[in-house]
């Protein structure tokens, strides 16, 4: 069986072209493309090579001889063109960004800052993310001079095991927040390389979750290392699933 060997390639458009996912579906390879829609990818004759990304219509390329012998390929994108129903405009408008805002239906979304409040506009603390802070935030102990304050509440958590459950609490959610990311981002992708029955899709990403692995991948953010991990899990969970049958 000849080996694969890494062949560059070259996505050529009008706009933008960092970032698609470049996925050998054959070698179960996966890379993404570089600012100047440049990549590289280990492949070999025959493989189908598949580009996608949200701008364009995903693009399926088969490796031929030549192309391996060339070393290199180039792809041109085709631009994804959404037609839009015809849009019946009910307020005519000035040119003025003051009147139109004042004759418009929005509504303005109060903050702290209407109010006269400074605070944040960061996303609040979940439920338990808020509990575990009240149940563990501060130090130990506080040193006033030549006194101190022992933090008896913070303690006392640690004792009963509530700052304990709150963690476990706040690592589930954390990873039901990655799972879902994941899924989001890299779902078509990864089941065009290896289809599975619709009815397992989401059993599977809860499969990723008990990987020993699966907080490093989330934590790492890397696009490649995420891919891989994702590949190399639905390979063993199809596998399970043929098992099974």
């Amino acid at each position: 069986m000849a080996q694969r060997k890494s062949i560059s390639g070259q996505l050529m458009a009008n706009d933008d072209v960092e970032g698609l996912h470049i996925l050998n579906k054959t070698g179960l390879k996966y890379t993404i493309s570089n600012d100047d829609g440049s990549f590289e990818i280990l492949a070999q004759t025959l493989d189908t090579i598949v580009i996608s990304g949200v701008k364009y219509q995903n693009q399926k390329v088969v490796i031929s001889a030549s192309m391996m012998e060339l070393g290199h390929f180039n792809v041109q994108l085709v631009e994804n063109i959404n037609m839009l129903n015809e849009v019946v405009v009910g307020k005519i408008l000035t040119g003025s960004l003051e009147s139109d805002m004042e004759n418009s239906n929005v509504k303005h979304e109060i903050d702290f800052y209407d109010l006269g409040i400074p605070g944040s506009t960061d996303l609040p603390a979940t439920q338990n993310e808020q509990r575990l802070y009240d149940a563990d935030h501060g130090q130990f102990v506080y040193y006033y001079g030549i006194g101190f304050a022992i933090n008896v509440h913070k303690i006392l958590n640690r004792i009963n095991g509530d700052t304990k459950a709150y963690k476990e609490r706040v690592r589930i959610e954390s990873s039901e927040d990655c799972i879902n990311s994941l899924q989001a981002e890299y779902a078509n992708i990864i089941f065009e390389a290896i289809p599975i029955p619709e009815q397992y899709k989401t059993e599977f990403f809860q499969f990723c979750l008990e990987d020993a692995q699966f907080n490093t991948i989330c934590e790492d953010e890397n696009q490649i290392n995420d891919v891989g991990f994702l590949l190399e899990k639905l390979e063993d969970f199809k596998n399970k699933l043929n098992e099974d049958d």
